[in-house]
C-alpha cells in the first residue's frame, strides 16, 4: 500500500469519528433541550433516535446510489447534509423542527457509512484489507470519547447547548475541502460502470497511489451490467445477506444496552449522573482498544473465526455485568470490557462485508446491513426498557440482553464467503 493509500484509510477514520461526534451531541445536549422546551422523558427519547431514523433510510438509499453514482460523489453530499442538519438543529423553536434536522443528519452519517466502509476496502490491499476497516471502525468510538471531552467543556464553560451543534457543523465542513482533494474514486467503482474517460481516471488514479497504469480496462459483460442492487436478494447472495444482517441486527441490539442504559443502571445503584456518564467514556476507550486489537489479529487469523469468537465473549462479559456489585472500579472495568469486545465484533462484521458483496453491490449491502442494525438499535432501549418496568433485575436483564450475541455468533458460522473477492 502506497501513501496515499493509508492517508485515505486515516482520512476514514477521520471521518467515522465525526459520525461519532455528530451521534453523540443529542445525548449531550438532551438534558438542556428538555428544560428549554420543558419536554417528557418519552419526547426526550423519541428526540434521541431520530438521527437513528435518518440513518437506518440513509444507510439504505444512499448505499445504493454509492454503488449507482459513485462511492465520492456521494460522500460529498452526505457531508453537505451532516453539516446543514448540525447547523440548523441549532434555528430550531421547537421539538418538531428539531426532528427534522436530526433526520437530516442521520441521512447524511447512514450514507456517508456505507460509502466509507466501501472506499476502505477499496483502496486498500487484499493482506491489509480487514485491518484497515478496523481502523476505520475504531473512529467512531474514538469520536464519542473526544467529542463528549470537547461537547462537555463547551457546555461547562458556556451553558449553551447549541454549541455542541456549531461544533458539529464546523468540524463537518473542515473535512470537505480535505475530502475533495484526497480521496479520488474508488477503481473498482470506475472498472465495475466504466463511464466515459473510465480508463484515463483509472490510470490518473493508480499513478496517485503508485501503481502503474494499464492498457485497457477488462470488458463488462452485458449480463454483468445489467446487476443491481435487486442481487442482494437474489439466490446467489440471498443467503449471504440474511446471515450478516440478522448476525448485526443481534450484535446492535446487545451492545446499545451498554451505549445507551448503563448510565442508568449506574445511577440506579446511587451513584451521580456525572459518574454514570463516565461509564460511556469507558465503553468507547473499550470499543477503541477492541477494534484495534483484532484488526492486528485479523492479520494472521481468520476473520470469520475472530468475529465469532469476539460475539461470544461480549455476551459472556454482558452477562457478567449484570452480577457486579455496586463497585463503580469494578463495574468501569466490566463496561471497558463489555465495549472492548462488543465493538471489536459489530467491527469484524464490518469487515466481512467486503468480502461478502461484490463490488456493484458493495455499499448497497453494507447499507442495507446497518439499515437493519439501526432498527435494531432503535428497538434495543425501549425493549430493556420494558423488562425493566416488568420487574425483573439487572442480572436478569443482561441474561437475556446477551442471548443475542450467542445466536449471532450461531447464525455467522454459517456463513460461507465467496472464494474470489472483487
Amino acid at each position: 500500500m502506497g501513501r496515499l493509500q493509508m492517508f485515505i484509510i486515516a482520512l476514514t477514520l477521520g471521518l467515522n469519528a465525526m459520525d461519532g461526534i455528530d451521534v453523540l451531541s443529542i445525548s449531550l445536549a438532551a438534558p438542556d433541550i428538555a428544560k428549554l422546551w420543558n419536554l417528557s422523558e418519552f419526547l426526550i427519547g423519541v428526540t434521541m433516535v431520530m438521527e437513528l431514523v435518518g440513518m437506518g433510510i440513509g444507510s439504505l438509499l444512499l448505499g445504493w446510489v454509492a454503488d449507482t453514482v459513485g462511492r465520492r460523489k456521494t460522500m460529498f453530499w452526505c457531508m453537505a447534509m451532516m453539516a446543514v442538519g448540525m447547523f440548523m438543529a441549532t434555528t430550531s423553536d421547537n421539538v418538531y423542527q428539531l426532528w427534522v434536522w436530526r433526520i437530516l443528519t442521520g441521512l447524511g452519517i447512514g450514507g456517508l457509512l456505507s460509502a466509507i466502509t466501501a472506499i476502505t476496502a477499496e483502496f486498500s490491499n487484499l493482506k491489509n484489507r480487514a485491518l484497515c476497516i478496523f481502523i476505520m471502525g475504531i473512529g467512531y468510538p474514538i469520536g464519542g470519547v473526544f467529542g463528549s471531552q470537547i461537547s462537555g467543556h463547551l457546555l461547562a464553560s458556556y451553558g449553551d447547548w447549541r454549541l455542541i451543534f456549531y461544533f458539529g457543523a464546523a468540524l463537518t465542513v473542515l473535512f470537505i475541502p480535505l475530502f475533495h482533494f484526497v480521496i479520488p474514486e474508488s477503481v473498482h467503482w470506475l472498472v465495475r460502470k466504466q463511464p466515459d474517460g473510465a480508463l484515463d481516471k483509472v490510470n490518473t488514479i493508480l499513478k496517485r497511489i503508485g501503481h502503474n497504469p494499464v492498457a485497457a480496462l477488462p470488458e463488462i459483460s452485458p449480463e454483468a451490467r445489467k446487476k443491481s442492487i435487486g442481487d442482494l436478494f437474489a439466490p446467489g447472495l440471498l443467503r449471504i445477506t440474511i446471515i450478516i444482517a440478522v448476525a448485526y441486527f443481534l450484535q446492535i441490539f446487545t451492545y446499545y444496552f451498554i451505549l445507551k442504559w448503563v448510565p442508568k443502571v449506574v445511577v440506579n445503584m446511587g451513584f451521580t449522573s456525572p459518574e454514570g456518564a463516565s461509564m460511556l467514556m469507558y465503553a468507547n476507550i473499550g470499543g477503541a482498544l477492541g477494534g484495534m486489537c483484532l484488526g492486528l489479529l485479523s492479520r494472521r487469523l481468520e476473520v470469520k473465526k475472530l468475529t465469532i469468537a469476539v460475539l461470544v465473549l461480549s455476551g459472556v462479559f454482558i452477562t457478567i455485568l449484570g452480577l457486579t456489585p455496586a463497585d463503580l472500579t469494578y463495574f468501569a472495568f466490566l463496561v471497558a470490557l463489555c465495549g472492548f469486545f462488543g465493538n471489536a465484533g459489530i467491527l469484524g462484521l464490518y469487515a466481512l462485508f467486503p468480502a461478502a458483496f461484490p463490488t456493484h453491490v458493495r455499499a448497497s449491502g453494507t447499507g442495507f446491513v446497518l439499515s437493519v442494525g439501526r432498527l435494531g438499535a432503535g428497538l434495543s432501549p425501549p425493549f430493556v426498557g420494558y423488562l425493566f418496568d416488568r420487574g425483573l433485575i439487572l442480572p436478569r436483564v443482561t441474561l437475556l440482553i446477551s442471548i443475542g450475541t450467542f445466536v449471532g455468533a450461531g447464525v455467522l458460522s454459517f456463513l460461507k464467503l465467496r472464494k474470489t473477492v472483487e
